[in-house]
């Protein structure tokens, strides 16, 4: 936002200095053309032969300036061509008010920004519509001073950035509005980020200082015990290690350092490789899982080890939130240009308000908190799908079980 007010505010000055560089030219071009006419009319109202030079001069004079003219307004026609082009490309918004708060001028960003396409003509309070910024460009008329003011519209989720700036030349104002809804989720995302982040290294890291205070207080001298804590240590060690490299993948993964091995692969066969993967994980907790998809599916252009590490995943995810007698499901069908999968569980659900945010980095619901796990799985899934132009998203009902989509693109 500095640097476009800084940018508008250098356009504003040259362009200034331009102007008055040619209107002092042409003031003194006036000025010889003055003195040429009060030449000509001392000499008197007879049109004498010597009079015929200072006529012809004269009209020589009123000519140049005439073109002269032309060229200018040309120029400045021209210099305020690219200053609307440039305003109508900003993705800030642009409103200009005069000292009675009408508005002479707004850009297509503002428009969007207020929903409002017919203001010119209206007050700065029936576009704006929200008091905190009419208030401050109130201030900004009142004091003659830049007012800054952020908003935050509930309704809309959206968060408002105004800046008011004095136009001391007619006693109007400008009006600059920043939409910073994109830039506040970002910040929501880091502080998350950090804070689950040190929530996750907080337990292992506890859990390894606990222990090795324990072996250096006398349980190196029990060699059963000793045994047992360092079995424990080699636990936590491999959660750190597994985090670490987790983090690492989904890195890579992020700045497109993975590149994917593509080719044509039928759905049914991934699924049924990925359910045998995890097939005797879920017998061991006492969960079914079969497969549903037909063979005469069309192939889909992907990177079959990738794309089975996500249904793995997704698997996994549901075998730790199903209780024993429940059942996990894999489906495939066909939709328009891709192939929508699915793994569908009868478990614990997920809560409403977590579903728009189990895909982020470290997001854990409350119930999963307590079952192990880096709270990445999710993301690195989100963004392997997405890498192969498809999308992922999850439905679920709290007690009724959960079903993870994601489609991606056919080889056609």
């Amino acid at each position: 936002m500095i640097w476009t007010l800084g940018l508008l505010s250098v356009l504003s000055l040259l362009l200034a200095a331009w102007l008055g560089w040619r209107f002092v030219r042409l003031r003194r071009r006036l000025d010889d053309y003055a003195r040429t006419v009060r030449r000509a009319a001392w000499k008197g109202n007879t049109l004498l032969p010597r009079d015929v030079p200072a006529l012809e001069e004269l009209s020589n004079a009123v000519r140049d300036l005439v073109a002269e003219l032309n060229d200018q307004f040309a120029e400045v026609d021209g210099e305020r061509g690219k200053l609307a082009a440039m305003l109508d490309q900003m993705t800030d918004g642009v409103l200009i008010a005069d000292a009675n708060g009408q508005i002479s001028f707004l850009n297509p960003a503002a428009e969007r920004l207020f929903e409002h396409y017919d203001a010119v003509g209206h007050t700065v309070a029936e576009v704006v519509r929200q008091h905190q910024l009419v208030e401050a460009w109130q201030r900004c008329q009142e004091s003659g001073e830049v007012q800054i003011e952020s908003v935050e519209l509930p309704g809309r989720h959206q968060f408002l950035q105004l800046f008011a700036i004095p136009e001391r030349h007619t006693s109007g104002s400008l009006l600059m509005v920043q939409d910073l809804t994109r830039v506040r989720q970002l910040e929501t995302v880091r502080r998350d980020f950090i804070s689950n982040i040190s929530h996750e290294l907080r337990t292992p890291l506890a859990s390894l200082k606990a222990l090795t205070e324990t072996l250096n207080e006398g349980a190196l001298d029990d060699p059963p015990a000793a045994r047992r804590f360092l079995q424990r240590i080699e636990t936590e060690v491999d959660a750190l290690t597994q985090m670490a490299a987790e983090l690492l993948e989904l890195s890579r993964i992020e700045s497109g350092h993975v590149p994917l091995k593509l080719k044509n692969v039928t759905p049914d066969r991934l699924l049924e490789s990925a359910a045998e993967r995890m097939r005797t994980q879920a017998e061991r907790a006492g969960l079914g899982l079969r497969v549903e998809a037909g063979a005469d599916l069309p192939p889909v252009r992907a990177d079959a080890a990738r794309l089975e590490q996500v249904l793995v995943n997704l698997i996994h995810n549901a075998v730790k939130f199903t209780r024993p007698g429940g059942e996990v499901i894999l489906q495939a069908g066909a939709e328009r240009a891709f192939v929508r999968f699915a793994v569908h569980d009868t478990g614990l659900g997920i809560p409403a308000e977590d579903l728009a945010r189990i895909f982020e980095r470290f997001y854990k619901t409350d119930r999963s908190r307590s079952g192990g796990g880096t709270g990445l799985g999710l993301s690195i899934a989100r963004h392997i799908v997405e890498a192969h132009g498809g999308r992922i998203w999850a439905e679920s009902v709290e007690s009724q079980g959960s079903t993870f989509f994601f489609t991606i693109p056919t080889a056609a």
